[in-house]
């Protein structure tokens, strides 16, 4: 009489012993368990760049991100930093000149008052005549070194003009090079800082 089908296998074919039990159960049971293997796999591996991705964001966001928001009000970091956003009309240059000269008169820094005052005036009037967006200055006393800042959104930098004898603009660059100790600009996440030093 021929064995029963019912839980038996039949001899495997290269001679491995035959098993006893539910051959669809064990099958199903291994293929779940490489299926969730996979699927766990998978997972990690769709995992992997958004954590990746979080980490590089975070990392860069420091360097991405401007140090302060050109229109935010005005702020102070340290005894010798001062920061004020300027609006977009012309009498902002006499505001920048007079924030200049009031805030060394209080850091007692009057011998170049005078040459900050005209450089200040000459860098933010090239800021409004040749950028858009919001300016913000910048002061900064560090040992014996003044250093102005006017950030804007404009990721050109200045450019030097031919100018006549008679004309009366496009001089920016020449005073720079006449009256601060070290210029330039730099750029930023969001457009340029212009800076200039004077030695105190």
């Amino acid at each position: 009489m021929a064995p029963q089908a019912t839980g038996l296998t039949a001899a495997s074919r290269v001679g491995r012993p035959a098993r006893i039990g539910n051959p669809r159960r064990a099958e199903s049971s291994h293929a779940n368990r490489d299926r969730d293997r996979d699927r766990g796999h998978e997972r990690s591996r769709r995992a992997a760049p958004a954590s990746w991705l979080a980490r590089q964001l975070a990392m860069w966001s420091r360097t991405t991100q401007p140090l302060r928001v050109l229109d935010a009000p005005r702020a102070s970091v340290g005894d010798r930093d001062a920061s004020w956003p300027l609006e977009r009309e012309l009498t902002s240059v006499r505001r920048a000149r007079n924030l200049v000269t009031g805030q060394l008169g209080e850091w007692a820094v009057e011998g170049v008052a005078d040459t900050a005052e005209l450089l200040v005036s000459e860098v933010v009037t090239n800021a409004l005549r040749y950028t858009r967006g919001p300016l913000r200055l910048n002061l900064r006393l560090h040992d014996s070194r003044l250093r102005c800042e006017v950030e804007d959104t404009e990721t050109a930098g200045p450019v030097r003009h031919c100018v006549d004898i008679d004309s009366e603009g496009g001089r920016g660059t020449e005073l720079l090079d006449a009256l601060a100790e070290a210029w330039g600009y730099l750029p930023t996440a969001i457009g340029k800082t212009l800076w200039f030093e004077l030695d105190t």
